[in-house]
């Protein structure tokens, strides 16, 4: 909800040149924490990690309306990353807990589409929302909202047997819990594929301008409806066809996307483009997610999670690390930054031909 307002919130404190930072501090700290998460998550429970990074988001939230500096915010960012390299990773092991491996595919896919919801409604009234409540009341909101969902979280039942008690030692991840090796492929196409949506999160905000388009979350409108249609079908179909196979398709959509994102002279192309990439997501998110929960074992399925997590945090820091090199606040220079997700979604693709 927040992110729309980024851009032209630290432009207001004239410092448009660090745009990619806001992407980029809130991804690291997201992929530096994964490990942590992942272990406490195999460990601990995944309920008391969920739980922990929805307080240290609604901590944040109400903390960015005080930052008064381009420093103190990115600053704020980089904590607030903290907080998505915990929810998500304790909440997914969750999830595949619950899962028949037969059904996994589909289950991820319906999985996915709730956060695609999220992503989506939020990015869509993000504009909106700070045209009626001000700067203040979008962060306020936000935090509100963090904090029902932390009420859900607390009724949720605990899927982890054998829970360990909580001690210090547990929250540095020992050398092998740093990351699962067994789902090497399924990072590696999600570096590949993230890069997109890393450039896709800086640069979307100012396309909007740039077309004359007032909500800034327009784009993710027709992303989230064309991904809710897409993952009904496509995590049966990674169930069915194979996980390669669903990525292979999810893949070649995910380049035309940023091929119509580097044509998008006006509206209807733009939100083409939105469409295509939502069917890309659509494909590519649960295929992935069901892929490393087939390659990760039985008691390493938090740790492999988090591995794809950090996966995807990497490949939206070098999306967003890519804005900061190529993009100069023009609409032609955007299409650089199209032109190089265009470049990594092929090598994924080329990838995933030897599987």
């Amino acid at each position: 909800m927040i992110l729309p307002e980024m851009n032209q919130l630290i432009t207001s404190m004239n410092a448009g040149d660090y745009k990619g930072l806001i992407i980029l501090f809130f991804a690291l700290a997201a992929a530096i924490s994964r490990p942590f998460s992942g272990q406490l998550a195999d460990k601990v429970g995944r309920k008391l990690v969920i739980i922990f990074g929805s307080i240290l988001s609604i901590f944040t939230l109400l903390l960015y309306p005080f930052a008064s500096s381009i420093y103190l915010f990115l600053m704020l960012r980089f904590i607030h990353g903290f907080s998505v390299g915990a929810s998500p990773t304790g909440a997914t092991a969750m999830v595949i807990d619950e899962l028949p491996i037969e059904r996994r595919g589909s289950g991820m896919g319906i999985w996915g589409t709730f956060i695609s919801v999220g992503i989506g409604v939020g990015q869509l009234i993000g504009s909106p929302i700070k045209g009626y409540l001000g700067t203040q009341g979008m962060f306020v909101l936000a935090a509100i909202f963090v904090g029902i969902a932390l009420l859900f979280q607390l009724s949720v039942k605990e899927t982890l047997s054998n829970k360990q008690r909580f001690t210090l030692a547990l929250i540095l991840p020992s050398k092998e819990n740093l990351f699962e090796k067994g789902v090497f492929p399924a990072a590696v196409v999600m570096i590949l594929t993230s890069v997109c949506s890393g450039i896709i999160f800086v640069l979307v905000p100012d396309i909007c301008e740039y077309l004359a388009i007032k909500n800034k979350g327009w784009f993710f409108l027709f992303y989230v409806v064309s991904t809710i249609f897409i993952r009904f079908f496509a995590g049966r179909f990674s169930d069915v066809k194979g996980r390669v196979v669903a990525l292979k398709w999810g893949v070649f959509c995910l380049a035309s996307a940023m091929i119509l994102l580097m044509f998008s002279i006006n509206q209807f192309i733009f939100t083409l483009s939105s469409i295509v990439f939502g069917i890309a997501t659509g494909i590519i998110s649960p295929a992935l997610y069901a892929w490393s929960a087939d390659l990760s074992p039985v008691h390493r399925k938090g740790i492999g999670t988090g591995t794809l997590f950090i996966a995807l945090e990497i490949g939206i820091m070098l999306g967003s690390f890519m804005t900061l090199i190529t993009y100069s606040n023009t609409l032609f220079s955007a299409n650089f930054s199209f032109a190089s997700g265009l470049i990594c979604a092929v090598i994924s693709y080329l990838f995933l031909r030897r599987y």
